[in-house]
């Protein structure tokens, strides 16, 4: 099934060359926490770019459940009118959260020390994902948690009514667990402190200082000591989103595989803790260059031109750049399919718990495709022979899930063979406007009618 209806079955076919501008949607980990940071600002926050998918629109709703007055103008300029930090009122029906784990932990960061409770749901996806690497250190604050069994959702959380300010060392890389606790510190008195002992995505950093939080990073022996002032009033902000690098995968690693290929991709966010692919490719030996380089809203961005690359050579990805690229490592599989040699990728456990267990989605898949792929708990490793040796022919299973869909959207235009997956509903969470896109980039793209 899809995230919010019936299943989509979609094809893609071998294409000739892609060629052209790639518009790709805005950034989808900056336009959830502008719609939370301008709810719990004091004043109208004004966003541009902002990425109108599924995930984001929820959060939107979310916003608006917890009492911000959230409206979209018909240019696409949104405006949010926050209550302030402590300010959410109880919301009266349960909140919906779709298929995005970001949306939802987010979410209950920011509640979570506020007097009020509120009832989360999703999709099948997203009821079957672990919510207690969230509740845990949220419940440091004051706050408890009630759900099904194994932490899942449907999930209650009762927020603290005299929140305490928490140190807290995140476990694992997670930049989603990082910024909930973070969110939660904002009502909390004194200082919370969050540890990560390898850099994640910082966005939610970036944008608290923007936003006027006092807020500190250091890097120490103990890793990133992350230092949040609780209860600032927080200023609304004009804010332009930009585009999503992890959306801009897609289109820049099938124009890497098509024979003849030359696609542009403007204004993509270059954050260091999210460019972890573009920098695997590079050294991959793609021909990947960064055009009109600058910074916009504190964010580096530039324009980002991809051209087929016939010569690309499997390699080691070292496991500390896990975190800057986690999302993108199963379309870096099927890049690896059209390389030459062994694309080793380790250190990527957090892999096994996103909207699906990516490794095992995209092994089965490759392997029906004719790829050589092994796998373990924390690691797997793709087997390339180089461009126009992968048969294809295949359908796989999405499991609910953008990225696997998309992933083997852009393998079936470099393959011998076309590619079918069972459901591309879910790509309207992230990405909306990618069929057309790739379409008109050149993709031979098609829902297949049952």
């Amino acid at each position: 099934m899809s995230s919010h209806g019936t299943p989509i079955p979609m094809k893609s076919a071998p294409c000739g060359a892609l060629n052209g501008l790639a518009d790709v949607p805005g950034d989808k980990s900056i336009s959830h926490r502008s719609l939370i940071l301008g709810a719990m600002a004091v004043g109208e926050t004004c966003i541009t770019g902002l990425l109108e998918g599924e995930d984001v629109l929820d959060t939107a709703k979310a916003m608006r459940a917890f009492g911000a007055e959230v409206n979209r103008d018909d240019d696409g300029t949104w405006h949010v009118h926050g209550v302030g930090v402590g300010g959410f009122a109880e919301p009266d029906q349960i909140i919906d959260c779709g298929n995005s784990g970001t949306g939802v932990r987010l979410i209950m960061g920011c509640m979570a020390t506020s007097p009020i409770s509120a009832t989360f749901a999703g999709d099948a996806s997203l009821n079957g994902r672990p919510m207690a690497r969230v509740t845990d250190p949220l419940e440091l604050f004051g706050t408890r948690a009630v759900g099904r069994s194994g932490g899942r959702l449907p999930m209650t959380i009762v927020g603290a009514k005299d929140p305490v300010p928490v140190r807290y060392e995140v476990p694992v890389p997670s930049a989603q667990v990082k910024s909930a606790v973070l969110l939660a510190g904002l009502n909390a008195p004194g200082q919370t402190i969050v540890i990560e002992k390898e850099a994640t995505r910082d966005h939610s950093e970036r944008m608290l200082a923007g936003f006027g939080a006092e807020i500190t990073t250091e890097e120490t022996d103990e890793g990133r000591v992350i230092t949040l002032t609780g209860r600032p009033e927080l200023k609304p902000q004009t804010i332009a989103v930009p585009r999503d690098p992890s959306s801009a995968a897609f289109p820049v690693c099938a124009a890497l595989i098509v024979p003849g290929s030359d696609v542009l991709v403007p204004g993509i966010g270059l954050n260091p803790t999210r460019a972890g692919l573009y920098t695997t490719l590079r050294e991959m030996g793609a021909d990947l260059t960064y055009e009109n380089e600058r910074e916009e809203g504190g964010e580096p961005v530039a324009d980002l031109r991809a051209r087929f690359s016939p010569d690309m050579k499997g390699i080691d990805v070292p496991p500390a750049r896990a975190a800057s690229m986690i999302d993108e490592y199963p379309v870096l599989s099927v890049v690896a399919s059209f390389a030459s040699g062994i694309t080793m990728m380790r250190g990527v456990r957090e892999l096994r718990v996103k909207e699906s267990d990516r490794i095992d989605a995209m092994a089965t898949g490759l392997r029906a495709n004719g790829v050589d792929v092994e796998d373990g708990e924390d690691w797997w490793s793709v087997t390339g022979h180089g461009p126009g040796t992968v048969k294809g022919g295949a359908t796989c299973v999405s499991h609910l899930d953008h990225r696997i869909a998309m992933s083997f959207m852009v393998m079936g235009m470099a393959t011998q063979q076309p590619v079918s997956v069972d459901d591309g509903g879910p790509i309207a969470t992230s990405f909306p406007i990618f069929e057309p896109l790739m379409q008109r980039l050149g993709a031979s793209l098609s829902r297949i009618e049952e």
